[in-house]
């Protein structure tokens, strides 16, 4: 018997690095897992991958587009529909951007991915985690947000006056942490704990295929110098996921598995609950 027989773990951007080593090893563990991938190919092959690694069947792939409010609506819907419990909702698909763009819905794609997509699709997802209770929603955010030294700045979320890569996706990562901390306090008494957690710097494909420009260079260095490997980063998001020490945590930040203090910036909770009210309307405008 797995710790995690019975239990159903859906995890956005499972079909590489972290997020896929986190679906192995849930899976393996006994959860059923379903996965998103944007691209159908790559979630293909990686659910072959999967299965195969941790010997389960209960292992689902399912398209979603974190840049397109329409996709989570959809991808809402079927994983509504596809089962009758969430247990854990590991929100762990990211992005960084060396230009700035903008998705379907007029977002700047680093804040609208980062940190909007999983806004909206936590709160349709809300209900059922509740209804599962106890539950859990893991949301990989990184300690790059401790190089949002001013914080946010609610004046220009979207980056429009000025756009620079890396401190762009420092900020999304900072929003991360506070929309993690405002749902816990939201979620008290529901008995849905929220806790966010930075990986590590681990050897993915992140900011490595191309849509980091002049920064894949440093990517691909520093992986080569510096980074663990994926199954070590999934370490904590699947200690976050399952681990009995955690079941009555919530709002906290981990790092190697362990309660971590995060930055100033990231434990005020008027800009959290700003931040909300602001998420709010712009993905119900």
């Amino acid at each position: 018997m797995g710790a995690m027989d019975g239990r159903t773990v859906v995890i956005t951007g499972g079909n590489a690095g972290i997020g896929k080593e986190t679906a192995v090893a849930l899976a393996r563990d006994g959860a059923r897992v379903i996965f998103t991938s944007r691209d159908a190919a790559r979630g293909a092959d990686a659910l072959a991958e999967i299965t195969g690694r941790s010997a389960s069947t209960a292992v689902e792939v399912m398209p979603l587009d974190l840049a397109s409010l329409a996709s989570i609506r959809t991808f809402a819907e079927r994983v509504l529909a596809a089962t009758d419990r969430i247990d854990v909702l590991v929100n762990n698909a990211g992005l960084l951007l060396q230009q700035r763009t903008e998705t379907e819905d007029g977002f700047e794609t680093t804040f609208g991915v980062n940190h909007l997509g999983h806004f909206l699709l936590t709160d349709l997802l809300r209900d059922r985690l509740v209804a599962s209770a106890p539950a859990r929603v893991v949301v990989v955010a990184s300690n790059a947000h401790t190089f949002a030294r001013t914080g946010l700045d609610f004046d220009d979320l979207q980056a429009t006056h000025r756009y620079s890569a890396f401190p762009v996706y420092a900020r999304s990562k900072l929003a991360n942490i506070l929309f993690t901390d405002e749902l816990a306090r939201r979620l008290a008494g529901t008995g849905v704990t929220a806790n966010s957690l930075h990986p590590g710097y681990v050897d993915s494909r992140f900011g490595r295929d191309g849509d980091s420009g002049r920064l894949d260079w440093f990517f691909g260095l520093g992986a080569r110098l510096f980074a663990i490997p994926p199954e070590a980063g999934a370490a904590t998001s699947v200690f976050a996921s399952r681990d009995a020490s955690l079941a009555d945590v919530t709002g906290a930040y981990l790092v190697k598995s362990r309660v971590h203090r995060a930055s100033a910036r990231a434990r005020d909770a008027d800009a959290a609950a700003r931040l909300w009210e602001i998420s709010e309307r712009l993905v119900s405008a």
